[in-house]
C-alpha cells in the first residue's frame, strides 16, 4: 500500500510537473511567414527547457481586437501575447498586464537595448508593461514601371506631386495611383496625410480638445477622401487591409504604397529589386511629412501562473539572436543598438527609411496609444466612418467632428486622473 501510495504522489507531483511546465503565447498581428518565425523561435525555447511546451494561438488580425478581448472577457488569458502598441494602454491600464521592470533589472541584454524601445515599451505608468520587439516606420513605396508607362520620371516629393502621379497613373488602364487601406490598420494613412496637410501631428490642444475638426485636418481628410473619390485609389481599396494594399502593390495593380518595412518580405520575393524603390512619405505645404512610427512586442499577463517561465520565453523571443532573425522574418527594425553592424540593415532596402529618420523635416509620428479609448477607436471606429465618407455616406467635416468629439473626450478623461 505504501509503495501504491508513493507512486500515486510520484505520478501527481509529475503531472504538476508537466502542467507547470505549459504556456500558452498569442499572436495577433499574424501572417503565414511571421507563424512559421515564431514556432521557429519557440522550438528553441522548449530545447533548451526539456519538458516545456508552448501552445501557439494564432489570431488573424483582422478581427484580433475582438477576438482576444472575448478571450480575456471569458478568463481564457495568455501567458504570453504579442502586443501591439495600440492596445498597450488598455491592457496595461486595467491591471491586466505583469510589469517587467524587475525582470529586465536582472536581464543582462537591457544595457544593449535602444532607449527608444525602454522608452516605448515604458508608455503606461513609466512601467514596462511590453517590451518592444520592433519599430514600424511608414515609408512610400513606388513602381518604377508603372511610373515609367505613365511617363512619370521621379517618386513625388510632396502632395502635390503624389496627386499628380496617382492621376497620371490611373490613367492607365485598369491601374490606380495609390493603394489605399480603408480597412482595417487603415488609420496610419488618414494621419500622416491629414498631418502633412495640416503642417502638424499634433493630436490635442492643451485644454485637451482635439485637433481633427480643425480646418487643417479636414483639409488633409477631404484629400484623402478626394484620392479615393477621383478614381486614384482601387474601388474595391475600400475594404483593403495589409495583405490587400501589399499584394496591391506587388501585383502592379496600383503603382505607391505607404508602408513598414515588414510589406518588404512579400514585395522582395515577388518583384526584381530594380523595378521598384522605397523613399521618404511626401512633404505637405508647410515643406514637413509625418510618417507615423508603431512598434509591437511581447507582454505577460499578470495571470500566468508561470511567471518566471514567461519571462524566459520572452527573453528567448527578445534576445539579440531571436529579435534579429524575428525581425529579419517579419520586417519590423530591431530594438538592439547591435542589429545596426548587421549587414542584412546595411542594403539598398532600407536606404528610403533611413533617410527619413536622418530628416529634420520627416517627423515620426507616436499615436496617442495611452489612452485607453485609442484601440476601440483605432480598430473599430475609423474603419467604420472612414469607409462612409469614402463612400460619399458621411462629408469628410462629419469624419473629422465624430473623430474629435471622440478623441477630445478621451483626452479629457485622461487629463482628469
Amino acid at each position: 500500500m505504501k509503495k501504491l501510495i508513493t507512486a500515486m504522489l510520484a505520478t501527481v507531483l509529475m503531472s504538476g510537473a508537466a502542467y507547470a511546465e505549459n504556456l500558452k503565447l498569442v499572436e495577433v498581428i499574424t501572417s503565414p511567414e511571421r507563424t512559421e518565425t515564431l514556432k521557429s523561435l519557440v522550438a528553441k525555447f522548449e530545447e533548451a527547457n526539456p519538458g516545456t511546451t508552448v501552445e501557439i494561438i494564432s489570431l488573424p488580425w483582422g478581427e484580433a481586437f475582438e477576438k482576444f478581448a472575448t478571450m480575456v472577457s471569458a478568463g481564457e488569458t495568455p501567458d504570453v501575447m504579442e502586443m501591439p502598441d495600440t492596445w498597450l494602454s488598455l491592457y496595461a491600464n486595467n491591471g491586466a498586464l505583469e510589469n517587467l521592470e524587475p525582470y529586465l533589472e536582472k536581464w543582462e541584454h537591457t544595457s544593449g537595448l535602444t532607449s527608444r524601445a525602454l522608452e516605448l515599451g515604458r508608455a503606461v505608468e513609466d512601467k514596462a508593461y511590453m517590451l518592444p520587439y520592433g519599430f514600424y516606420l511608414r515609408a512610400l513605396f513606388y513602381n518604377k514601371k508603372l511610373f515609367a508607362e505613365a511617363g512619370v520620371s521621379e517618386p513625388p516629393k510632396t502632395l502635390d506631386e503624389f496627386v499628380e502621379v496617382a492621376k497620371k497613373v490611373s490613367a492607365l488602364p485598369g491601374k490606380s495611383g495609390y493603394c489605399m487601406r480603408g480597412g482595417p490598420g487603415g488609420l496610419n494613412g488618414w494621419v500622416m496625410f491629414g498631418a502633412a496637410n495640416a503642417g502638424s501631428n499634433e493630436f490635442f490642444k492643451s485644454d485637451g480638445t482635439s485637433t481633427f475638426a480643425d480646418p487643417g485636418w479636414v483639409k488633409g481628410l477631404t484629400w484623402m477622401v478626394d484620392l479615393y473619390k477621383n478614381g486614384y485609389a482601387p474601388k474595391d481599396s475600400v475594404n483593403w487591409g495589409f495583405n490587400e494594399i501589399v499584394a496591391g502593390f506587388y501585383s502592379g495593380t496600383c503603382a505607391m504604397l505607404d508602408q513598414d518595412p515588414d510589406a518588404l518580405i512579400a514585395i522582395a520575393q515577388r518583384m526584381k529589386p530594380e523595378d521598384y524603390g522605397v523613399v521618404p512619405m511626401p512633404k505637405g505645404p508647410a515643406g514637413k511629412a509625418f510618417p507615423t512610427i508603431g512598434y509591437a512586442g511581447w507582454s505577460m499577463f499578470a495571470s500566468s501562473e508561470h511567471k518566471d517561465l514567461a519571462w524566459k520565453l520572452i527573453a528567448t523571443l527578445e534576445g539579440p539572436e531571436g529579435n534579429i532573425e524575428w525581425n529579419k522574418r517579419t520586417g519590423a527594425l530591431p530594438v538592439h543598438t547591435s542589429a545596426e553592424k548587421d549587414p542584412f540593415y546595411a542594403g539598398e532596402q532600407f536606404k528610403g527609411w533611413f533617410e527619413e529618420l536622418a530628416d529634420p523635416n520627416a517627423v515620426p509620428t507616436v499615436m496617442p496609444t495611452y489612452l485607453e479609448e485609442f484601440a476601440f477607436f483605432k480598430d473599430s471606429l475609423v474603419i467604420k466612418t472612414s469607409q462612409q465618407a469614402m463612400l460619399g455616406e458621411i462629408t469628410p467635416e462629419d469624419l473629422a467632428k465624430e473623430w474629435a468629439d471622440y478623441m477630445t473626450a478621451a483626452q479629457k478623461k485622461f487629463l482628469a486622473k
